[in-house]
């Protein structure tokens, strides 16, 4: 195995873009590429690489696919210097626990994005 870039299904690509964004993702790829509203996207923050792709996209297929927003997981993401990035965003996202210390040694805090998925970032 080399990589692993979940694919998140979500209302509004757009507007998921304009959050990932806000704590530092880059655009890499959407489709389609000619300015319209995109149906997939691909943005990437260092090695993190996710991919979002709108329910509207999948209407007839993959029926195994829930389709509320948010899920059963948690995307953990290291990162460095972690005290200035969670001071960079912590008035722009949700954050569900601040900074802390935890008993195997990483300092992290976690977030909720605007489609109901929680983020933690650790250093």
């Amino acid at each position: 195995m080399e990589s692993l870039s979940p694919n998140m299904y979500v209302n509004d690509v757009n507007s998921t873009m304009q959050f990932y964004n806000l704590i530092g993702f880059k655009s890499v790829m959407t489709v389609p590429e000619n300015g319209e509203e995109p149906i997939w996207a691909m943005m990437q923050n260092g090695n993190v690489t996710l991919m979002f792709e709108s329910f509207k996209n999948i209407e007839d297929r993959l029926p195994e696919i829930s389709r509320q927003d948010g899920g059963s997981l948690l995307l953990y993401i290291k990162v460095k210097d972690i005290n200035s990035f969670f001071d960079s965003i912590k008035d722009h996202v949700t954050v569900l626990h601040g900074l802390q210390k935890t008993f195997y040694g990483a300092t992290e805090f976690t977030i909720k994005d605007c489609n109901g998925y929680v983020l933690t970032f650790a250093d």
